[in-house]
């Protein structure tokens, strides 16, 4: 499958699963939200989740996105980087949040309730850049 077209259609959803590599080496599938940004998706993580302590160890993962009702679906094959934890209103993970927010559901209410919120709940942005992908697109 062409990943170019396989990102053109993944910038049409958001919902994923995202699969990690445990410690033990078996697989770890947890539900996220994402953006398509060019050729890779950024998803918001906090930093005390398993599937950022798995990214820490291990960066490989698979991102698969499926739409049931066509029989669709895609299993991206890459790599994750991730970005500071954020810890002032003002650094750049800070600003990174605010642009994914703004891309995902647009103006928020109060930036700086935001900003304070994604500090206390120890916020990080993944940067998911894939190498492959498999599956179909009806």
């Amino acid at each position: 499958m062409d990943l170019g077209k396989a990102l053109t259609w993944a910038a049409t959803r958001k919902h994923g699963a995202l699969i990690t590599i445990r410690k033990d080496g078996r697989p770890q599938s947890s539900d996220i939200i994402y953006l398509v940004d060019g050729d890779s998706f950024l998803i918001s993580l906090t930093d005390d989740r398993a599937k950022t302590r798995n990214i820490r160890r291990d960066p490989r993962v698979v991102l698969h996105l499926s739409h049931p009702e066509s029989w669709s679906y895609l299993s991206f094959d890459g790599t994750v980087e991730l970005s500071e934890i954020t810890t002032s209103p003002h650094d750049a993970t800070s600003d990174r949040l605010v642009e994914y927010y703004r891309a995902m559901a647009g103006e928020h209410d109060d930036w700086d309730d935001y900003r304070q919120a994604m500090i206390n709940e120890k916020r990080l942005i993944a940067t998911f850049t894939p190498r492959s992908v498999v599956g179909q697109i009806n």
